[in-house]
């Protein structure tokens, strides 16, 4: 009589504490508008000028050149803003491949940093292309949640 031993599952990699809060953020999103909580806050008074590029302060964590394009793709959309529909607006707010393709250096580089974002992408969301995806989404947070996991997953790989 033989004896098969299944493949133990394989855990996903565990969420980072960034990753947790934006999805927490999004729950409770959910949860106000759902029970008809979600109040308007009125934050014309609130100054918004920012002083300086607050990009020049973050460095990157990334030492490969595809996990770099990401980083720097992510902070540019928390920098400039998120588009979801367009490739940019009249604000400058940009979208994932926009984004991606203002932090390469090459066509092949951001042609391989969009591999792995609609990779990160498909691995948690149903998506068929990135711009698909992107305009389904309400929020950034996810948009974030998925750059933040290409840019691991490109540097895991080494790229």
């Amino acid at each position: 009589m033989t004896t098969t031993i299944a493949p133990a599952a394989t855990r996903p990699p565990a969420l980072t504490l960034d990753e947790r809060l934006a999805l927490t953020s999004l729950g409770m999103d959910d949860r106000l508008n759902a029970a008809g909580l979600a109040v308007a806050i009125n934050t014309a008074h609130i100054d918004t000028q920012v002083d300086g590029p607050p990009r020049a302060t973050e460095t990157n964590p990334y030492r490969t050149p595809i996990a770099a394009v990401l980083h720097r793709a992510r902070v540019r959309i928390q920098t400039d803003g998120w588009c979801r529909t367009d490739l940019y607006d009249e604000t400058g707010a940009v979208c994932p491949i926009r984004a991606i393709r203002l932090e390469a250096h090459s066509r092949s580089q951001a042609d391989d940093a969009a591999f792995l974002l609609l990779e990160a992408i498909r691995r948690h969301w149903q998506a068929d292309t990135i711009p698909s995806w992107n305009a389904q989404q309400t929020t950034v947070a996810p948009v974030l949640l998925a750059f933040g996991r290409a840019a691991e997953l490109a540097n895991a790989r080494n790229l």
